[in-house]
């Protein structure tokens, strides 16, 4: 077992106890989720409002989705941050991408034309993106074994409460229009710049430090992540998250605009349909997914079952019946519930179990950043295929939904329980 770091810590163990200073931790590091999903969830309530303002066409607001936290942007981020990371350590890159994160988001919430409202876009998807797995990797590597799809899934509630929030704000604010978006932008610059005078303090992850140690004098391995067991990792992680999260960012970006552009609801209903989503999503992380995860193999792939049963139906329903409030009060209850069970916590919790120390970050970096570049190739189609009609979207939905669900149920690996040491020992023998 590797030693303890400064404040007692366990690097490794089975024991199930978390203690203040593992939470406390968790909660800041879980700000990265926060300010992700707040800014993916902020920019899609105000889009139409922005494309009224600024004069862009469909195609403009398929673009400026597809540059920024939601895809390309956040992408690029994750690209380069994970992998510096794993070379630099992980506090290097969380102490300062929040305030790159913070100069972006003015530039949003101060935006006059296009080309500030673009850019801001675009750097608030590169901080977001190389904070993200960098964030995830140091709540993997202080978690004890027991103990960690509890941590990893205050992460996801954490990103289910930044869109709450945003999304309150947003319906509270929308009497003033434009102003009310400014003001929402606003928040966020104020919380990631708080939350990077609360990382000051943190220290290094221990696991980082020792493994860095022993890898100076081995050169770089990151070849070592596409092959054998690491490429498995890869491929098995990459699959369910980017098929799942095609789905997961048309839900969390374009909601209200396509609630509102087909006329089921005005923006306001728009917004209070995807802030429901969103409670939904936290109660059922922190009543099923964070009681259960850790409990055994065999509970894991029945939430991922159970879940990706939700997801699909969730969708499927709009292939048989009218696009209406009511449908998509539906489809957001079978959303809310299914995404917890068989989504982004599962894929946060393999990401940090799959792979060995010094590539865990470049790994995540990697597979987080494929799905938001895809993501961001689909988000320049969803605004011109929805303005039509919803079929066409809910049917590839609900098959990149069926492709996660049925990969992630046969081919889940028996991690449950063991140390981060433990799962790489019997991996590099498999």
């Amino acid at each position: 077992m590797a030693a303890p770091d400064s404040v007692g810590v366990q690097s490794g163990g089975d024991d199930a106890t978390i203690s203040r200073q593992q939470w406390k931790w968790s909660v800041l590091a879980a700000m990265a989720s926060y300010l992700d999903a707040g800014s993916i969830v902020a920019l899609g309530a105000g889009l139409t409002l922005f494309q009224a303002e600024l004069g862009l066409s469909s195609f403009g607001v398929g673009a400026l989705a597809a540059i920024g936290p939601n895809a390309i942007g956040c992408a690029i981020g994750a690209f380069i941050g994970g992998r510096l990371g794993d070379k630099l350590g992980r506090k290097r890159i969380y102490k300062w991408d929040l305030l790159v994160y913070a100069v972006g988001i003015l530039l949003i919430a101060f935006a006059v034309d296009p080309a500030m409202l673009f850019v801001g876009t675009f750097v608030v998807g590169v901080a977001v993106g190389a904070d993200v797995p960098t964030s995830l990797a140091l709540v993997g590597e202080f978690a004890p074994a027991k103990g960690r799809g509890r941590l990893i899934g205050l992460t996801q509630v954490a990103w289910s409460l930044g869109p709450v929030v945003v999304l309150l704000l947003a319906l509270a604010l929308s009497p003033i229009g434009l102003l009310g978006t400014r003001i929402v932008f606003l928040h966020l610059a104020l919380v990631a710049l708080v939350t990077w005078a609360l990382r000051r303090g943190m220290v290094e992850s221990a696991r980082w430090t020792a493994a860095a140690g022993r890898a100076r004098s081995a050169g770089d391995q990151v070849a070592a992540l596409f092959r054998g067991p690491n490429l498995r990792a890869l491929a098995w992680t990459a699959s369910i998250y980017t098929f799942w999260g095609l789905a997961a960012g048309t839900a969390g970006i374009f909601t209200p605009y396509v609630v509102e552009t087909l006329g089921a609801g005005t923006q306001a209903a728009g917004v209070a349909l995807s802030c429901a989503g969103f409670v939904i999503t936290i109660f059922s992380t922190v009543f099923v997914f964070m009681r259960f995860n850790d409990r055994s193999y065999r509970t894991r792939r029945m939430m991922w079952g159970i879940g990706a049963v939700f997801q699909v139906a969730a969708y499927a329903i709009f292939l048989v019946l009218p696009f209406t409030v009511p449908v998509v009060v539906a489809n957001v209850v079978l959303w809310g519930i299914g995404a917890s069970l068989a989504g982004e916590p599962t894929y946060k919790v393999f990401s940090q179990e799959l792979f060995p120390t010094m590539l865990r970050g470049t790994a995540q970096g990697f597979t987080f950043g494929v799905a938001r570049t895809l993501l961001g190739i689909w988000s320049f189609f969803v605004p011109v295929l929805a303005a039509v009609e919803i079929g066409p979207v809910a049917l590839l939905l609900t098959v990149f939904l069926l492709i996660s669900g049925v990969i992630g149920f046969f081919w889940m690996p028996d991690t449950v329980g063991k140390s981060l040491e433990q799962i790489e020992a019997e991996r590099a023998t498999a």
